[in-house]
């Protein structure tokens, strides 16, 4: 009887120890329109970086903008434009939405600064079109293509927008 007491009691452990080490690989959700404050940690590329919350890393997708990808002209320097912005600070995420990747996009706000309106003013970023919502987006385009700043003073032949690059790299292989 004792032997049986043992088992139960050495079962049960493993089953709550199983249980609570599920529990605490999940991720806790972010939510849609909420604004969260944390520190950056990582910059993937141009567009999007690592978000540490508490103890928790989350992706995030810069929304309503895209920048070249690593291996388009002005891609590293897209990054390390945003790099230079966040990385090792503490930023607000404001999150729209999550992407088919499992990225949380969002609005990224640094001392009251708009990032990813920062990274088209500073000519590293392209208004995603078929994502904006915010127009006035457009004219600090307009404006760092007229001054030439950033991928803008690329010779036209290398400031293909990223999506129409993707595209032609998905119709390639």
């Amino acid at each position: 009887m004792q032997k049986k007491i043992i088992l139960l009691i050495v079962v049960f452990l493993a089953n709550f120890s199983a249980a609570n080490h599920i529990n605490a690989e999940e991720k806790p959700k972010l939510n849609k329109g909420a604004a969260y404050h944390g520190k950056v940690i990582k910059i993937t590329d141009g567009d999007t970086l690592t978000l540490l919350l508490i103890k928790t890393q989350y992706k995030i997708r810069l929304a309503q903008i895209d920048t070249p990808e690593k291996r388009q002209p002005y891609g590293n320097k897209a990054k390390q434009a945003l790099s230079d912005m966040v990385f090792g600070k503490h930023i607000k995420a404001k999150i729209e939405t999550v992407d088919r990747y499992g990225r949380y996009v969002a609005d990224i706000y640094i001392d009251g600064k708009h990032v990813n309106a920062e990274l088209i003013r500073v000519g590293a970023a392209w208004v995603y079109k078929k994502y904006v919502k915010d127009k006035k987006l457009f004219e600090i385009e307009e404006q760092a293509r007229k001054s030439k700043v950033g991928l803008w003073g690329l010779p036209e032949a290398d400031r293909m927008p990223p999506w129409e690059w993707r595209k032609l790299q998905r119709n390639k292989s």
